[in-house]
């Protein structure tokens, strides 16, 4: 055999069973395991096979027609694909495909419109915000002067006159809307007023419910927010990754902000992945799907309530909620734990004007989107909602958390995951 043969008999025909039996065990984890953490769902079989394509080989640094790589012309073709159907889903006139995550297109749009020590208004973490919006271990509090809003006390929800008031007295350049935790109907117009009232920019993280704006089941941010980012992943249901929308005017600055300012390379075999998921939102069947991880989040929250749940907000309109644990004697931490251990996936959250460390919490958050993708409705959310209880309010018996453990299993198998 010459060495031009070996080199291709190698590269095809090795395999590392090491990793291949840690990814079959990732797999029967997702396949036995209720996955219930809000960010997280299960992509199309379509979408995994996009994404572990050759187009992972290919360099193409630069936007389509304008690469600094030779044969890009058929990436080239990729891309606007992407873009074209970003662009139709979201009824938008300019997209930028590019960025590697929701953080890398938070971080594009302010290194586009701000200057180190520029003033920021966001919404508290603790109250629902996000990290990449003004934590102070994030770049975005290390280089910015951050000012945030918080939720009404009594009812844990935006006060917008309280936001207006904050944008008045602190001037900010930049205004964000968008939360990770945060149950209920976001005002974009209500932010648009506000942020013209005291001439700031309007950026909206729609990272959580852009699957939800997709579908038609939540209001949308394009046209009223200057920027609008969001994860490709999460409701959206596909690859992980980020994306910004934003008027055409605003093109040349949010191009040269993702590259070179922010990012070399783009991931091309996850630009195409986002281009399959774009197409699967954009079927009609989709909005359905919208719709019940709404139904299937509502029916679950009221479940938990007639348990005798404390709920942040009293309730839900999108893909998640929040439990206050606080009257069960349990913390967030211990909770997510234990329900683990049933095989029950959530995680620990803290939740507004939180008495406890955040990585300790009163509370947990549970989300939709990845039983809604098996095909669970309101009879399984019933069924949840008994095996949580049934697990905190028994978190000390063992032979109580194996019994769940495969309640759960039992459950899950009749809503395969990647049954081929």
């Amino acid at each position: 055999m010459d060495k031009k043969n070996l080199i291709n008999h190698t590269i095809s025909n090795v395999v590392d069973e090491e990793m291949q039996t840690l990814i079959k065990k990732e797999l029967d984890r997702q396949r036995s395991q209720l996955i219930l953490i809000a960010s997280e769902n299960f992509t199309s079989q379509e979408v995994i096979k996009t994404m572990g394509s050759v187009m992972t080989n290919k360099y193409a640094e630069g936007y389509p027609g304008d690469r600094y790589y030779e044969g890009c012309a058929i990436v080239d073709e990729i891309e606007e694909l992407a873009i074209n159907r970003c662009n139709k889903l979201f009824n938008s006139n300019y997209c930028n495909v590019q960025p590697h995550s929701g953080v890398q297109a938070n971080t594009a749009v302010f290194l586009s419109i701000l200057n180190c020590g520029d003033k920021i208004l966001s919404m508290n973490l603790r109250d629902g915000g996000h990290l990449s919006h003004g934590h102070k271990q994030n770049l975005t509090g290390r280089y910015f002067d951050i000012s945030t809003y918080s939720v009404d006390p009594e009812t844990e929800v935006i006060d917008y006159e309280n936001v207006r008031k904050l944008a008045k007295i602190s001037k900010p350049k930049l205004i964000i809307a968008g939360a990770s935790s945060y149950s209920r109907i976001i005002d974009y117009k209500k932010f648009r007023e506000i942020a013209d009232e005291v001439g700031a920019f309007l950026m909206a993280d729609i990272a959580h419910v852009a699957g939800l704006i997709a579908g038609g089941v939540h209001p949308t941010s394009v046209g009223i927010a200057d920027f609008t980012t969001a994860t490709t992943h999460k409701t959206l249901r596909g690859p992980r990754g980020g994306l910004i929308i934003s008027d055409k005017k605003y093109s040349g600055i949010i191009n040269k902000s993702v590259f070179p300012g922010s990012q070399g390379g783009p991931l091309m075999h996850v630009i195409a992945a986002k281009a399959v998921c774009f197409k699967e939102a954009l079927d009609p069947s989709f909005k359905e799907y919208a719709k019940k991880i709404v139904d299937n989040s509502k029916a679950l929250c009221n479940f938990m309530k007639e348990k005798g749940y404390r709920i942040v907000s009293g309730g839900t309109d999108n893909h998640l909620f929040l439990v206050d644990l606080t009257n069960k004697g349990i913390t967030g931490y211990e909770a997510a734990e234990v329900l683990a251990s049933a095989g029950i996936i959530l995680n620990k959250n803290v939740i507004p004007y939180d008495q406890l460390n955040p990585n300790i919490t009163s509370g947990i958050r549970i989300g939709t989107p990845a039983v809604t993708t098996q095909g669970m409705g309101i009879e399984e959310m019933q069924k949840i909602a008994d095996m949580i209880d049934y697990v905190i309010m028994h978190r000390n018996n063992t032979s109580a958390i194996a019994e769940v453990k495969n309640k759960v299993k039992d459950l899950v198998s009749q809503f395969p995951v990647y049954s081929n």
